[in-house]
């Protein structure tokens, strides 16, 4: 298996999307299709299940995941850290993000890589699966999530604020309704990350309505497509913050306006604080006006 197509699968595990694995590495959707042709004749076995609608590892393509990514990794770091030294840059500059890195955020990236060209910084999605821990272990220098944060990690200046839009089924009760209150919430499932501090997932989900009905939960999202997938089946009613919008174009989903939920604050946050860490901070400090 060549180092290019390795890339190309470890991609698509993450994207669990065709469209935007052949956008993140500038690609054709058909390229993406034929190295996944290509490695599952070479195995003798379908790595992803592919519908209409959704995209899933098959237990050979979860293996083969698990196997490859810490020998590509390591390869990658290696190759990455030559071609730093050739090109003068000392350090990589690794920062996950919770929100999807939609266009409202390129500007503090543009900003950091014409100020610091001898840092490399490299952007990933943040995974739904302890991503404090991701934090804590080193995987990354930093990453962008709502607070609040753990005592151990700092919480640095807000990128953004989104308000927040309700997804629902084209055929929900709630898919005509110009918009919802946090009351509306109660009437349906809900689904959350695996494990989150309490507190942490308040904020982004009540427990309570404000008359002190719950809002129950009902099933594990590992990821964000699993969520959209759920809300178009008529799994589930979810909350989203609005930038989502811009990141599907599902047909078959209504966003509804919450009146009453406040925006979701997304803030940088680190562990260990490095000097691209706090060059990157002051950044975002400089061009959103938060200290």
């Amino acid at each position: 298996m060549e180092l290019r197509d390795i890339e190309i699968f470890l991609t698509l595990a993450e994207e669990l999307h065709f469209g935007r694995t052949a956008e993140r590495l500038n690609v054709t959707p058909a390229r993406i299709t034929q190295a996944i042709k290509k490695q599952e004749r070479q195995i003798g076995a379908l790595l992803f299940e592919r519908t209409n609608r959704v995209v899933r590892l098959t237990p050979v393509g979860e293996q083969l995941r698990d196997d490859l990514r810490p020998l590509y990794e390591g390869l990658e770091h290696s190759v990455r850290r030559a071609k730093l030294a050739a090109q003068g840059q000392t350090a990589v500059l690794r920062v996950a993000l919770l929100p999807f890195n939609y266009e409202g955020l390129h500007h503090y990236w543009g900003e950091f890589r014409r100020r610091h060209p001898q840092w490399e910084l490299r952007l990933h999605r943040l995974s739904f699966v302890d991503p404090f821990g991701l934090l804590r272990s080193g995987q990354y220098d930093a990453i962008v999530v709502w607070p609040p944060v753990g005592d151990d990690l700092t919480l640095g200046p807000v990128l953004f604020r989104d308000t927040r839009v309700l997804a629902v089924s084209h055929d929900h009760p709630l898919a005509d309704r110009a918009e919802v209150s946090v009351e509306d919430l109660a009437d349906d499932l809900h689904a959350m990350v695996p494990d989150p501090p309490p507190e942490w997932e308040e904020t982004y989900l009540p427990f309570t309505t404000p008359s002190g009905r719950p809002i129950t939960r009902g099933k594990i999202a590992t990821s964000p497509d699993e969520l959209i997938d759920w809300v178009g089946n008529g799994d589930i009613i979810h909350p989203f913050p609005a930038h989502v919008r811009y990141h599907w174009g599902v047909t078959h989903v209504r966003w509804i306006p919450i009146t009453d939920m406040p925006p979701l604050p997304y803030a940088l946050v680190w562990r260990t604080e490095t000097e691209p860490v706090r060059a990157l901070a002051q950044v975002i400090s400089d061009l959103s006006g938060t200290a």
